[in-house]
């Protein structure tokens, strides 16, 4: 490795770790505001999407982003807006270590999904992984049996299933722009977060924390994306999987939320088979 490709490799880590940080307040942002799931939805779509569209403005990539996105970049805008939907909803009603660690197994869910829709090969490696994040989860999924947080825990399932689908979209479209459908995903919530909600009747205070949230969400995928081109995807998983352990560490120390024994237990079973699984990749 010469000097300049190393340079690229560590700026590369560096921002994929940036990434994985900004991704991990996304919880705190939404529950840390009394606001409702929509109005929070409505105000980080808008300012994520504000943000994102001045990024590409500023690097000259806006026709490339939005006329040339072509139909898997509209397919990714749609299923991620029914996806950040539920993510967002879901921190309303569960843990934040609950979505953080379910969330986790959406690039085994990927893995899986690539071999049923593109014909990639899944080693037995990535299957044993699949089976023991999947186990993981279901532990997690029966410590909220009879409570209010299993609908926040599917809700984040979906998200999962969904950011799986997205990756697989992209392998199999790679020529698929970032930034485009990002912009759009937010823009066709947004009808329907003011149509479900009331995003222009709550404190003046509140608007300016989600306006934060979607400065950060804009970061974090800009970072993300610029990381991976820098980076192989093996380690780009891996650092993409500090997001897992520091959300639930941050809403402990600021939210003093503390996760069940049922999260303990499952989430540590998941955080092992994602990285067994993943490690043979690096």
């Amino acid at each position: 490795m010469n000097r300049k490709t190393q340079s690229e490799y560590y700026s590369g880590v560096f921002l994929v770790v940036i990434s994985a940080v900004t991704f991990s307040t996304a919880g705190l942002f939404t529950k840390g505001v009394e606001a409702g799931s929509w109005e929070v939805i409505f105000w980080r779509a808008f300012f994520g999407a504000a943000f994102t569209t001045a990024w590409i403005t500023g690097r000259g990539t806006l026709r490339q982003n939005f006329l040339s996105m072509g139909t898997s970049g509209l397919a990714v805008a749609v299923v991620g807006a029914l996806g950040t939907a539920a993510f967002i909803t879901s921190f309303k009603f569960t843990s934040i270590a609950n979505v953080s660690l379910i969330y986790a197994i959406s690039p085994l869910i990927a893995a899986l999904l690539a071999w049923f829709v593109i014909g990639e090969k899944v080693s037995s490696r990535t299957m044993a992984g699949c089976l023991g994040a999947l186990l993981g989860v279901a532990v997690i999924v029966w410590g909220s049996l009879g409570q209010i947080s299993l609908y926040g825990d599917l809700l984040a399932l979906w998200m999962a299933i969904v950011m799986a689908f997205i990756m697989v979209m992209y392998r199999k479209y790679p020529d698929t722009p970032g930034a485009g459908p990002a912009v759009l995903s937010s823009v066709l919530l947004l009808p329907f977060a003011a149509i479900f909600g009331d995003p222009f009747d709550i404190e003046r205070t509140e608007i300016y924390v989600l306006s934060a949230f979607g400065l950060l969400f804009a970061i974090a995928s800009v970072t993300l994306a610029e990381g991976a081109k820098r980076v192989p995807s093996g380690q780009t998983a891996l650092l993409s999987i500090l997001e897992t352990p520091l959300a639930p560490v941050f809403a402990f120390i600021l939210l003093t939320e503390i996760p069940n024994t049922e999260t303990f237990i499952g989430g540590s079973v998941v955080l092992f088979a994602v990285l067994f699984a993943i490690r043979k990749n690096t």
